[in-house]
């Protein structure tokens, strides 16, 4: 997707794809509380949709409600400021968004959105900034924020910032959404959550045994999240992505994801998606 083709006043739709943790350890706790993580961040050929359209004068208007998120909290509202007072950018846009990621989910839809917006208004308004600065940019909206800028398949550390390429082999995956809506926060501030895992090695984590650490603790205060991962057990490796609710289970075709679909319990949210291993966006970035 290149920007010469679209006319920089008429509106512009550009993807915001979910994520998926195919791991997630909490390796330690920094002294102002956030937890040190490593997870593999993979990217997903399914999410949200974005639509800009450029303003001349610097207002950032929200076209779509989100129900529940204020305009002035919404992420890409902020990234769009955020945007505004790193570049000096006197342009604004009207925003909206088709929301198709299931909010409290796991799967990073506030962060994709908030990306998205950060790269097609960095090219929109002819700011050039580099990725990197974006990534920076992008860190003071959310820590999953720079993973969409990086834009490509990353083992990651810190709060999640701290990226490296990663090869992992093509999958479809079997996504399952609960009927739960799960505050990260309240996962994180568990007395019973895991907070010690041992530190992997990049090139040695396919060697180890894996997991994701919020798993338990969230099972435990969301029995849908438990009841449904206990259901996709059956037909592969399932697990949660992120702080939950979503769970998710690799398969080796699309066919094979399609048929453990139809037989989902009636009332389960199911749908097939397949690894995306390189951001739609990419190209807009330097």
């Amino acid at each position: 997707m290149h920007l010469s083709e679209f006319d920089p006043t008429a509106l512009l739709r550009v993807p915001a794809p979910a994520k998926i943790n195919l791991f997630l350890h909490i390796v330690g706790r920094r002294p102002d509380g956030y937890h040190l993580l490593q997870t593999a961040f993979r990217m997903l050929d399914w999410g949200d949709e974005i639509t800009l359209r450029r303003r001349d004068d610097g207002l950032i208007l929200r076209t779509t409600e989100v129900p529940g998120v204020p305009v002035e909290a919404d992420l890409v509202v902020r990234a769009a400021r955020a945007l505004q007072a790193a570049s000096g950018s006197a342009l604004g846009a009207e925003i909206g968004v088709d929301k198709r990621i299931p909010m409290g989910g796991g799967l990073g839809g506030g962060s994709s959105d908030a990306a998205s917006v950060l790269v097609a208004l960095n090219r929109l308004w002819a700011c050039g900034l580099s990725r990197e600065r974006l990534q920076e940019i992008g860190l003071t909206l959310g820590a999953d924020v720079p993973f969409f800028i990086f834009g490509q398949t990353a083992f990651a550390e810190g709060v999640g910032e701290a990226l490296q390429p990663l090869s992992v082999p093509p999958a479809w995956y079997l996504m399952v959404a609960p009927n739960v809506s799960v505050p990260t926060a309240e996962v994180f501030s568990a007395e019973e959550l895991t907070r010690d895992s041992e530190i992997l090695i990049m090139r040695a984590f396919a060697m180890h045994t894996t997991r994701n650490d919020m798993q338990a603790t969230v099972c435990k205060k969301f029995p849908e999240v438990a009841e449904a991962l206990v259901w996709l057990s059956q037909y592969g490796a399932a697990r949660m992505s992120g702080s939950g609710a979503c769970i998710f289970a690799p398969f080796g075709s699309k066919e094979k994801a399609e048929q453990v679909a139809a037989a989902a319990p009636q009332g389960l949210k199911v749908w097939v998606a397949e690894g995306l291993d390189r951001h739609p966006l990419q190209d807009w970035l330097v």
